[in-house]
């Protein structure tokens, strides 16, 4: 693949509600613009929910944002009282269904994070939590790490691509946490307690690999983008194929997304989100320490590999 990176799109110093970080941007396309929620964090770490509305014809172009939070976080003692980040978007029978990660620190562990349901009926500007219990509950094989990234509603059933996974461990100077992506469908959307299937796994020195999203390209070829961290490389972004959205080749070498020389996105790329917009393909990520400065795009110049 080609792309053409746009630069650093949205900066979080917008939101007079939050300090810094515009984390996991997850897009919408609306009637006349892009949509895209994040989490944007305190001064204390703590993520809640807003949006930055894009220009359809220029994505670079900032042309609204949210006031205040539409999702802020859980009640005490909730799977996501210590923060809410955005995580997959299905818009369905008029409603916009924001399936998001839901962060509850730890003790024993640093924390935990769990897939919520949150859905709103004014085109993405309010949003109301479909109950207070995660829609991806804790199982046996997935109990600390279970949200979902891309999920897709068709022939009356929920299909989801999530991360999954139930240790940390000890790294360098901190523990770090072990997930992988996984697969998971379910008849209804408050209630993915099925344990899901193992898609891709980690390999060689990599801890982590999350964020699974999922673009069509064409009937038969399917691509899915996500991130992976060695404790060398806090993150990197890499791609799988597939003709059928079940079975998935790592081809991260096709990917051809690196760090830049200098600037906000230099040591980090993370989270990716791909969507088109008339026959344009842009590429939306975070950059370093997890998105602090904000998120950024590259547009997609050749599929060639």
């Amino acid at each position: 693949m080609l792309w053409n990176k746009l630069g650093l799109v949205f900066a979080p110093s917008v939101f007079d509600w939050s300090a810094h970080t515009a984390l996991q941007p997850t897009p919408i396309i609306l009637d006349d613009r892009i949509r895209v929620y994040v989490g944007s964090r305190d001064a204390e770490g703590i993520s809640r929910i807003g949006f930055v509305d894009l220009a359809l014809d220029d994505p670079r172009k900032v042309i609204n944002y949210s006031k205040s939070p539409v999702l802020d976080i859980g009640a005490d003692g909730c799977f996501d009282e210590s923060g809410v980040v955005p995580s997959a978007l299905v818009k369905a029978g008029g409603k916009i269904y924001m399936f998001y990660a839901g962060y509850q620190l730890g003790s024993k562990v640093r924390f935990s994070v769990l897939g919520g349901l949150a859905i709103s009926d004014d085109d993405g500007l309010t949003f109301t939590r479909a109950k207070r219990t995660p829609v991806f509950e804790r199982n046996t094989r997935e109990t600390i790490f279970r949200v979902p990234h891309s999920v897709i509603y068709e022939n009356n059933k929920w299909k989801a691509w999530y991360g999954g996974g139930d240790r940390f461990i000890q790294g360098k100077s901190k523990t770090l946490p072990l997930y992988d992506i996984r697969y998971t469908e379910s008849d209804t959307e408050l209630n993915f307690d099925q344990e899901g299937t193992v898609l891709l796994t980690t390999k060689g020195d990599e801890y982590r690999l999350g964020r699974p999203f999922v673009f069509k390209k064409t009937e038969n070829d399917y691509y899915l983008f996500y991130g992976y961290s060695t404790e060398d490389k806090p993150y990197c972004l890499g791609c799988a194929r597939s003709t059928d959205l079940k079975e998935w080749t790592r081809q991260d070498e096709l990917l051809n997304l690196g760090l830049s020389d200098s600037g906000w996105d230099s040591e980090m790329i993370a989270y990716p989100s791909v969507i088109e917009v008339n026959k344009r393909v842009y590429m939306m990520y975070n950059g370093n320490d997890y998105g602090r400065e904000g998120f950024g795009i590259a547009e997609l110049v050749d599929w060639r590999h």
